[in-house]
């Protein structure tokens, strides 16, 4: 018998948004299984969508690799979900600490955004009997998703009574009760989950917004990135006026428009759909093009252009995540079918993270060259094309009685139609 780096779900529907679980569940630290978790939600175009969270079937298939057939991972609990959900996250490590004035430490919170923003409440119970070990009898489990709330409020830029479907957001891991989120209005909305109520709303892009991320260990500042191919950082301490850390090359050869164009008119140009920050130097953000094949790695200390370009994908780039190792890798997916680990260690500069949102504005580093890194460090090829992936926190080890053992390591998750894969790192 040999450990398996591979782990399989077929899902009843096409799956877009999933997440692995950031800790074990409450009270069951001991009990490894409850590491490999994922939330998941499907992509139908009606009404009738679905998230789930999915977890293993039992530890024998973590150690051995005979049952290919066999889904390593169950449906432990699903709920409707009306439209598609547009991200979905599980709460950070932070939350089990946390000091929620209206929250069971027994409980588990999950986000999703659509038309609205939701969280989700996770339980799961046991008997007081309860073993990690193979081929022991342990108690049933017993696992419930509920709706806690609803958060869509009224939007600043449209006179509907609700707001604006939202694209995607961002759960702060330094005070949990903090997400912001994006919306096709142009606005980012930074809520407080605890209290159910919107922070502040602002005025982000001159189009949609398309992702929104918190500057790691920051509650003040984040950046966003939208249709009108800008990357912007805000610091809630000065919401005057936000810095734009790059912006599309704007397309050459487009004819002069007939009649004059306002002076804040930008002509056409590609939309940046995601922006993530290397967890282990926030002064690098990855982000691509609608439609684009290249990843670009932005550096704080220099904005106005990449100063890193992935190119090794031959379609289009769906989904971006990376690691949280000391070493974190960055792990691309594409339309070509393709997941790829980049290490760029060896291609970033260290440096202090910047502490207010014009701070790294004040020591650019000069003349920075654009690497190209064309040599990812894994591949993998899915049946079909990837449209996004999760990471997983570092995983302990897991011990058998037949005396086996899983390495500690992270495991990446993607999603290819309805499979879901999960692949040790």
């Amino acid at each position: 018998m040999t450990q398996t780096t591979y782990l399989q779900y077929e899902a009843p529907w096409p799956v877009h948004s999933l997440d692995w679980c950031k800790t074990p569940a409450p009270g069951q630290h001991l009990w490894a299984r409850s590491a490999y978790r994922l939330g998941i939600a499907s992509f139908v175009e009606n009404y009738n969508n679905r998230i789930a969270v999915v977890g293993l079937q039992d530890e024998r298939v973590l150690v051995e690799d005979d049952y290919t057939d066999y889904p390593d991972f169950a449906t432990l609990c699903e709920v409707a979900h009306g439209y598609p959900a547009t991200s979905l996250q599980w709460q950070p490590a932070s939350a089990a600490s946390h000091a929620w004035s209206n929250k069971s430490p027994s409980t588990e919170l999950l986000a999703t955004t659509g038309d609205a923003l939701r969280i989700w409440e996770y339980v799961s119970d046991t008997g007081s009997q309860m073993s990690g070990y193979v081929g022991r009898q342990s108690a049933p489990v017993t696992h419930n998703l509920s709706l806690k709330t609803a958060l869509s409020g009224q939007s600043k830029v449209q006179n509907q009574s609700t707001g604006a479907p939202l694209t995607n957001f961002s759960w702060n891991e330094k005070v949990p009760s903090l997400i912001v989120t994006s919306s096709i209005d142009t606005t980012c909305t930074v809520w407080n989950i605890d209290t159910a109520a919107a922070v502040t709303q602002l005025i982000a892009h001159d189009r949609e917004v398309y992702d929104v991320a918190w500057l790691p260990n920051s509650t003040d500042i984040f950046v966003s990135v939208g249709a009108d191919g800008s990357l912007r950082a805000f610091d809630l301490r000065s919401l005057e006026h936000s810095t734009i850390l790059y912006e599309t090359p704007a397309p050459k050869n487009v004819p002069i428009p007939s009649v004059s164009p306002s002076a804040s008119a930008r002509p056409p140009t590609s939309p940046l759909l995601r922006i993530a920050f290397n967890p282990s130097d926030s002064n690098y953000m990855s982000t691509f093009h609608m439609d684009g094949s290249e990843v670009q790695i932005l550096d704080m200390r220099s904005p106005g252009q990449p100063v890193i370009e992935l190119k090794a994908h031959h379609a289009p780039i769906n989904a971006l995540g990376w690691g949280s190792a000391e070493r974190p890798l960055l792990a691309t997916a594409s339309d070509d079918c393709q997941l790829l680990l980049w290490d760029l260690a060896n291609y970033t500069q260290p440096g202090t993270s910047p502490r207010s949102a014009g701070s790294r504005l004040n020591s650019p580093r000069p003349d920075v060259k654009k690497r190209v890194v064309t040599e990812p460090v894994m591949a993998y090829t899915a049946p079909s094309p990837i449209t996004n992936l999760a990471w997983s926190p570092l995983i302990k080890g897991m011990t058998m009685n037949s005396g086996f053992s899983t390495g500690t390591g992270e495991w990446v998750a993607i999603a290819s139609g309805k499979s879901i894969r999960a692949l040790k790192v």
